[in-house]
């Protein structure tokens, strides 16, 4: 089977990470992925926050955890997170970060690295301390929160897939 094809039927979302940290050459590569994901008009807006420290990483799943009224961590262990975000002036902003999340994960699994979209990212970047945190590392505001893609590497086994049944239409 095609590589491609392989990566993308095989992927699974990960809610389950040893503290294995994910190295920064991997990371570029999966980065270089998701700056190459289509964007409508060609705009190129998508924008990476890639969060590797322990400390922000606690914070912002913390933040995360809150928008659901939880304590427990949407991060699953992950030792990294790329939050996505997209200026939100544009007419494709959910669509642009929809497709940079997409190359991301599959980008991350053909290097052997797991992932799963996390939602949350843009009620937690619209919070005063999600600004805040935006603002520090330069993020314009008209930028909003698409999505987290947490990785690292599973502590568990991969998920059996699911038979896909979603109906096909051709219309010849």
């Amino acid at each position: 089977m095609n590589e491609t094809i392989k990566t993308l039927t095989e992927r699974r979302s990960i809610r389950k990470y040893s503290d294995r940290p994910v190295s920064r050459e991997d990371l570029d590569i999966i980065l270089k992925a998701g700056v190459y994901a289509p964007t409508g008009r060609n705009t190129r807006d998508t924008l990476f926050l890639v969060v590797t420290q322990k400390e922000l990483l606690s914070r912002l799943s913390k933040m995360n955890a809150a928008v659901m009224g939880s304590e427990n961590d949407p991060f699953y262990g992950a030792p990294a997170v790329i939050v996505v975000f997209a200026d939100r002036t544009r007419t494709t902003t959910v669509e642009d970060g929809a497709c940079a999340m997409a190359n991301l994960m599959n980008a991350a699994f053909s290097l052997g690295i797991d992932s799963c979209w996390i939602h949350r990212a843009r009620e937690v970047f619209e919070s005063d301390e999600g600004r805040e945190i935006a603002r520090s590392f330069g993020i314009p505001d008209e930028y909003i929160g698409i999505g987290n893609c947490i990785l690292g590497y599973r502590d568990c086994e991969l998920p059996t897939p699911v038979e896909r049944t979603q109906p096909i239409i051709f219309a010849d």
